[in-house]
């Protein structure tokens, strides 16, 4: 029997005695229950029950992940939610688990990411494994930096960062083509507060902030929370839509485009040269302003080609770059920069000596002996073999168990492969097996339900992992 159900909005009390979402599983579990609802009757799909009862996607999701975690629903792949088969009576323990069951959110999976828990494997994170850096490499920068006088450690460090540092900081970015003087550059806690500091400066409340569609989950929190009006444009294969990009600079008059160029998070993908000509051309027409997130930059050679960074092209004129180390060095070694032209570095350094006074100078003045001695460049050139190898090898392996990846990124550790099922349910239903996945809808801005998984390829290549995807997928 396949009946389609029919929601009953009536149902749902919004006087916000209740979460919507505890609504909903109530109100299904004992419809289901009480053989209302049948065995094999369908749900309706999200998008439907959603427009019905007039509540966002993420509550129906949310629902009916905890419905098919307490075993009164099952999903079928590619088809949808059913009714499942009559079995023991739901207990009250297995209705507690369900109604307790977590929402797979932005939250879920930071805390799941920074907190693993009992998580055996780890292809939804967004580091590399610590088997793959190189511990000794921080370990003897940091010796080095404790021979120095002790007095030297005692200081306050500057708002700007530490002076040798921006200088090596400088030929850095001299070697991917970017010309910025040490007095052009800010040193942050990281790539994000560098990203947090220029949303606190040029984005107020009300303000449109373009961002690609998919993109990094925690950057939608951080707009969100500055009140700003998050406008998605599409990301392609070879970089933003220009198209709709064009449209809605001139429906929103954006105040920034937040975006990635090389090894973009989730999809690995590289913008090209003549897309990012274009993308110039179009924000000079529009006066819009770039912010480029480049902390995966480094995993993609600069003499192979693959990948052109805005900044090198714009030279920081109407661009702002962010970079950083925690990805390629230690995600504890959390040292990142801005570099942009001197008016903007000014205004951040003004943001920043409010909101933080300085940042660390012991992690800097590690860093600087990493980036002065030599050691980063041959460190990177291993671990870009490294990351190389286990791309290819995950990919191969991930396809062998059902999942489509529309392509093969040319670098970095990420791969976007679509799992032909919507994925929250997916994940819970991993996570409860000690799996982390990171699903699909948390890296669209309107967390909108994603048939796709990002795979931190260098996490995904162990035979439990890869059997269990395998069922699981069987099972949809």
């Amino acid at each position: 029997m396949t009946d389609t159900v029919v929601s009953d909005p009536g149902l749902l009390d919004r006087s916000g005695g209740q979460r919507l979402g505890d609504q909903l599983v109530a109100r299904f579990t004992e419809r289901i229950e009480a053989r209302v609802l049948r065995a094999g009757m369908r749900l309706p799909s999200i998008r439907a029950c959603a427009d019905e009862l007039g509540v966002a996607r993420a509550t129906v999701v949310e629902a009916y992940d905890r419905l098919v975690a307490a075993g009164l629903v099952e999903s079928r792949r590619g088809s949808g939610f059913y009714v499942a088969a009559p079995g023991e009576p739901a207990t009250p323990a297995l209705r507690a688990a369900a109604a307790a069951a977590p929402r797979v959110d932005t939250s879920w999976l930071l805390r799941n990411m920074l907190s693993p828990g009992d998580v055996k494997f780890a292809p939804g994170g967004g580091f590399l494994p610590a088997a793959l850096l190189d511990g000794e490499l921080i370990a003897s920068a940091l010796r080095s930096v404790a021979r120095q006088a002790p007095a030297l450690l005692l200081t306050q460090g500057r708002p700007e960062g530490y002076a040798p540092l921006r200088e090596q900081l400088a030929l850095h970015l001299a070697g991917s083509g970017i010309g910025a003087e040490p007095e052009r550059i800010l040193t942050t806690a990281g790539v994000t507060q560098a990203l947090d500091l220029v949303i606190q400066t040029f984005v107020a409340p009300g303000d449109a902030v373009l961002v690609e569609d998919p993109a990094w989950f925690v950057l939608f929190a951080r707009l969100a929370y500055a009140g700003a009006t998050i406008v998605p444009v599409p990301r392609l294969a070879d970089g933003p839509d220009l198209v709709a990009l064009e449209r809605l600079c001139t429906e929103h008059r954006p105040r920034l485009f937040v975006m990635t160029a090389v090894c973009q998070n989730p999809t690995g993908s590289m913008l090209s040269l003549a897309r990012a000509h274009e993308l110039l051309v179009l924000a000079g027409r529009h006066g819009l302003r770039i912010v480029e997130d480049d902390i995966y930059g480094d995993f993609a050679a600069p003499a192979s080609g693959r990948g052109v960074r805005l900044a090198s092209l714009d030279q920081l004129r109407s661009v702002i770059y962010c970079g950083g180390f925690s990805k390629t060095l230690a995600p504890n070694l959390r040292v990142g920069y801005v570099a942009a032209d001197d008016d903007t570095v000014a205004a951040l350094v003004e943001r920043k000596t409010l909101c933080a006074i300085a940042n660390p100078e012991l992690p800097e003045r590690v860093l600087y002996k990493v980036l002065s001695e030599g050691r980063y460049r041959k460190h990177v050139e291993r671990l870009r073999g490294k990351v190389d190898g286990a791309r290819e090898r995950a990919a191969r392996a991930l396809e062998k168990v059902g999942l489509r990846l529309p392509a093969v990124p040319e670098a970095g550790h990420f791969l976007w492969a679509d799992a032909g099922t919507e994925t929250r349910p997916l994940a819970a239903e991993a996570r409860r097996d000690g799996i982390l996945l990171a699903p699909g809808a948390l890296f669209n801005p309107t967390q909108a339900p994603s048939s796709f998984l990002r795979f931190n390829a260098a996490s995904s290549e162990a035979p439990e992992l890869l059997r269990w995807l395998a069922r699981a997928l069987d099972r949809r």
